[in-house]
């Protein structure tokens, strides 16, 4: 496809049919610009559609974009019941489907993008870089390949493919590899026999603090419940302390703050040990099963399956042609990043952001929802929405309303800093933003609309 050559403007790409990807496309629509969304799966929604089995803790009203819904209603598109919690296969079947076949041939499937550039320029040629159209390398499932232009990109295609590895030092640990298939980098779907017959009457270590290891260890807890000898050690990087558990009963996301308090009934009820200070540098075989090494040299007990929710990080390797703005730590957009940084940010709080703090040093490219956070865990549903809002108004030429954040953002409730993370048992003062007992909302509000916050449990600490 070469729009140009058929005198027609040029679309802005959208990379991934995700819940992003699809609002961008929306609000594009909306602003009378022609999106085109690439996506390397056969379906809207791939990456969602591998954790269908996990229940968000956001309810129906959080997570539905409202520019998409207003391409929806014309449908006959019914909104479901707003108070209810979707899986992410009811998220993908019931909303994101239906959003991507209204949105028809502007969304291609089995579509991998493998580069992007500027059209006859790499990355170190200055002149008339910014007039020329961006070129966008695919790879098609048959193997065959196509390049496209493209007036501006908007990548929304997410972190999933990319998980954390197992090793404390970010790459994997010696022997990860070789454990193969009783090693796990997602939550396991024990509703499937096949499934629930690796996991039932054996040891599990799960590694991870975020909601992602919440759910695996409270999952694994209902097993034990049903299948004697099922037992899961949770292993942590830091200590326990009074924010490990999340925001308990302050979380304004009370299905999140719930999350948390099963964790922490199934360590309390015996279904799950904590092993913690540790940081993993090596896997080794001990008979048929796995023992975790240490950086200090300390050993687990055997185990027979390992489920690692390590966090994800962004691919960037089709971007290696774009002049990118990213923070050397987070891999975040450099004006975002200290905004994000889990370093600082302990408690989940983030400032509003749009299209100024999304920008990089290649104009017209922009990375958007999971993957605009870089390494950061507190990445929330309805914030990439605002995102694409802001950037779609600036690719519009509309800069006054792309620097109006519309946005209210919830005290989350959640520690997430690193100050204790070789600190095994050490607890935090009481209050604060890191207590867990209930403290008043701090809000920070921008404008009058106040569409809330969503995420789901596969996002890290968020």
């Amino acid at each position: 496809m070469n729009a140009s050559a058929a005198g027609q403007p040029l679309p802005v790409v959208v990379v991934g049919a995700g819940p992003i990807g699809l609002a961008a496309a929306a609000h594009l629509l909306e602003r009378g610009i022609e999106p085109l969304v690439l996506e390397a799966g056969p379906s809207a929604a791939t990456a969602v559609r591998g954790w269908a089995h996990v229940r968000l803790f956001s309810p129906w009203a959080e997570v539905v974009d409202p520019a998409a819904e207003k391409l929806l209603a014309p449908t006959g598109w019914i909104r479901p019941d707003g108070a209810a919690y979707p899986s992410g296969g009811d998220w993908a079947e019931r909303y994101l489907q239906p959003l991507a076949d209204v949105l028809g041939g502007r969304v291609r499937y089995d579509a991998r993008v493998t580069g992007l550039a500027r059209a006859g320029r790499d990355r170190i040629v200055d002149a008339g870089r910014e007039e020329q159209p961006f070129t966008v390398h695919v790879e098609h499932t048959d193997g065959s390949e196509e390049r496209l232009l493209a007036r501006a990109v908007v990548d929304a295609s997410g972190t999933w493919t990319t998980p954390n590895p197992l090793g404390a030092n970010g790459l994997p640990a010696l022997g990860e590899r070789a454990a193969g298939g009783r090693l796990s980098h997602r939550i396991p779907d024990l509703r499937d026999p096949a499934v629930r017959e690796r996991f039932a009457g054996r040891r599990t270590a799960v590694v991870g603090t975020g909601a992602s290891a919440f759910t695996a260890l409270a999952q694994l807890a209902d097993l034990a419940r049903e299948e004697a000898g099922t037992h899961a050690v949770w292993v942590l990087r830091r200590g326990i302390t009074g924010s490990t558990y999340g925001g308990g009963a302050a979380d304004q996301l009370p299905a999140r703050g719930a999350l948390g308090l099963r964790a922490e009934k199934a360590v309390a009820d015996g279904h799950a040990s904590t092993l913690t200070g540790f940081r993993t540098a090596a896997v080794e075989t001990a008979g048929e099963r796995l023992v975790l090494v240490a950086e200090d040299g300390r050993r687990s007990e055997p185990v027979d399956q390992i489920v690692v929710l390590t966090g994800l990080r962004p691919d960037l390797s089709f971007l290696s042609e774009i002049r990118l703005g990213l923070d050397e730590r987070l891999q975040a957009p450099t004006a975002l990043a200290p905004l994000i940084d889990p370093n600082q940010h302990s408690c989940g709080t983030v400032h509003p952001h749009g299209a100024a703090e999304l920008a990089h040093p290649e104009k017209d490219v922009y990375l958007v929802g999971m993957k605009s956070y870089g390494r950061a865990p507190t990445f929330l549903a309805m914030t990439g929405y605002e995102q694409v809002r802001s950037v779609a108004a600036a690719l519009a030429g509309d800069h006054e309303a792309a620097a109006r954040v519309e946005l209210t953002l919830p005290e989350t409730g959640v520690c997430g800093g690193a100050g204790l993370f070789d600190e095994p048992e050490a607890a935090r003062g009481e209050g604060g933003c890191c207590s867990t007992a209930p403290a008043e909302p701090q809000l920070i509000t921008l404008s009058t609309t106040a569409p809330g916050s969503s995420c789901s449990t596969t996002g890290g600490g968020c």
